[in-house]
């Protein structure tokens, strides 16, 4: 006689959760790279860190494939899937993401992997369009309005001209700290646009050592 726990396991040794065949595959995988390629020209045009680094730029088509027929594998078997939710389990990523937007967009291979892998290409192409809207506005927005540091040294005889220029620029003071004749101004101010035509102007002024602004992506200008 025959028991249901033998059946149970008959099933789970020998029973697939999804038939798979090439057209699938290869239609799931066209997809992932597809919507990886969307994601990689949002990256390489709309990218505002100090540094854009390609190499992770490829990753991220890399992860979108990738992950797709990681799911695709999960989904067909489930010894497979246990196995490989095992195998995953002692990989270790220590690079270190200094930029706290590579992590979004790691997530968003991450997730357009998924549901190529899951068969959801027009959930994958939707919601990809939206993302990339979503952060192109968000890109655009900032760029009207950007916050930067102004650090400043100069000796005690600038200070009425410093102040006459910054009297013009909307700031807030962070730091000041003053060593005998000299005196060192942290200040925030936000801009609209690139008009920095005040730096020139202080750096212009006897008794100013360093006008420096920077701004907090890590953007440097003197």
């Amino acid at each position: 006689m025959v028991s249901f726990q033998d059946i149970f396991k008959k099933s789970f040794m020998e029973g697939n959760a999804l038939e798979i065949n090439i057209e699938n595959v290869l239609l799931a995988l066209l997809a992932s790279f597809i919507c990886g390629m969307v994601i990689y020209f949002v990256y390489r045009k709309f990218y505002k860190g100090v540094i854009y680094n390609n190499n992770f730029n490829i990753l991220l088509i890399m992860v979108c494939v990738v992950t797709t027929f990681i799911v695709l594998t999960i989904t067909s078997n489930v010894v497979l899937s246990l196995g490989m939710v095992g195998a995953l389990s002692i990989v270790r990523f220590r690079t270190a993401i200094k930029d706290p937007l590579d992590v979004g967009f790691l997530f968003w291979a991450i997730a357009v992997g998924i549901t190529c892998g899951a068969g959801l290409f027009a959930m994958s192409f939707l919601c990809t369009i939206f993302v990339s809207a979503v952060y192109i506005l968000l890109v655009q927005i900032r760029n009207t309005g950007r916050v930067y540091l102004l650090v400043l040294q100069f000796d005690n005889s600038a200070n009425e001209e410093v102040q006459k220029i910054l009297s013009r620029l909307k700031h807030t003071l962070k730091n000041r700290t003053v060593r005998g004749d000299r005196t060192e101004l942290t200040l925030e101010i936000k801009l609209k646009g690139n008009n920095t035509s005040f730096l020139p102007m202080l750096s212009g002024i006897d008794g100013v050592e360093t006008a420096a602004l920077l701004e907090y992506t890590g953007s440097f200008a003197e």
